[in-house]
């Protein structure tokens, strides 16, 4: 075998060994090497993408909950205490339409009303002569009593109590038929009030058929309303149109009532009718004196 100089020998050792210190690759770095794709012409290089990403599930949406009392199809359960009746379910119909409204003051209508004011002037004009009958009477029966009075010395004591049994008996009589002329008159006034009333009634559903309105309030109940609402006025000229005057029987036969009861009055009118004059109270008897023995 032929040796190799000593010089070529050198030089190759010192070659081999600059290749065995050479830099010394990370293993990342070979994972990566390994994993590298080489771009190849006519094909499309395929990317790894992360999973689409599920949407996250919504819980279910809240359900309003009902009032307490209706049930699912919206009628009125009705009570649910023990042996509590049950309310038969109801059809649902149409709702109705919406409602057009006006107001009217019937205090204003039946102070405004010509055939209302006739009717209360003469209830007043029949109070007054009976107020002028009473006082007549009350003057009759103080001159009886001063009468008795006068000639107490010349009667026997069963005499002087005759008389004054027979003026308290024509005392009490009269008292009687005061009170009962008196409720007659009322009543009278109540009874013509009452037509009144009754043809008010139809000229305001006339005046709201007229205007469209399908739903008229008292005034006293309403808080606010605007001037166009109101047919008040309107309500007043029709009134005093339709019915001027009323006739007043004062004749008429009082209520059973009134004749047992002189003392009771009549009852109260309705609250949206106008009340004739006030009554007037029954005179009453001068005080009897009392005999001494």
């Amino acid at each position: 075998m032929r040796r190799v100089p000593s010089v070529l020998a050198a030089t190759l050792l010192a070659v081999a060994a600059l290749a065995l210190s050479g830099p010394a690759v990370p293993p990342e770095a070979q994972a990566q090497g390994s994993q590298q794709q080489w771009f190849v012409p006519g094909q499309q290089q395929q990317q790894q993408r992360p999973a689409a990403q599920q949407p996250q599930q919504r819980p279910a949406a809240q359900q309003p909950q009902g009032r307490p009392g209706t049930s699912a199809q919206g009628q009125v359960a009705g009570p649910q205490e023990p042996g509590a009746p049950r309310l038969p379910p109801l059809a649902r119909s149409e709702p109705p339409p919406p409602a057009i409204i006006g107001v009217v003051g019937l205090p204003e209508v039946f102070e405004a009303s010509v055939a209302a004011r006739g009717v209360r002037q003469s209830v007043q004009e029949r109070l007054a002569r009976l107020n002028e009958e009473a006082q007549k009477e009350q003057a009759a029966w103080r001159e009886a009593q001063q009468q008795i009075a006068a000639q107490r010395a010349t009667l026997t004591p069963e005499q002087l109590r005759e008389r004054e049994r027979d003026l308290q008996e024509r005392i009490t009589n009269g008292q009687r038929t005061l009170r009962e002329r008196n409720a007659q008159i009322q009543q009278a006034g109540q009874r013509a009030l009452a037509e009144v009333e009754r043809v008010t009634l139809y000229v305001i559903g006339q005046v709201a058929e007229s205007r469209g309105l399908t739903l008229v309030l008292n005034r006293g109940a309403v808080i606010l309303a605007i001037d166009e609402l109101d047919i008040t006025r309107a309500v007043v000229e029709q009134l005093n149109r339709a019915l001027p005057s009323v006739q007043v029987d004062f004749e008429g036969a009082a209520t059973p009532a009134a004749t047992a009861a002189p003392a009771a009055r009549p009852g109260p009118a309705p609250a949206a009718q106008s009340r004739p004059a006030a009554q007037q109270p029954a005179p009453q008897p001068p005080q009897q004196q009392q005999r001494r023995n």
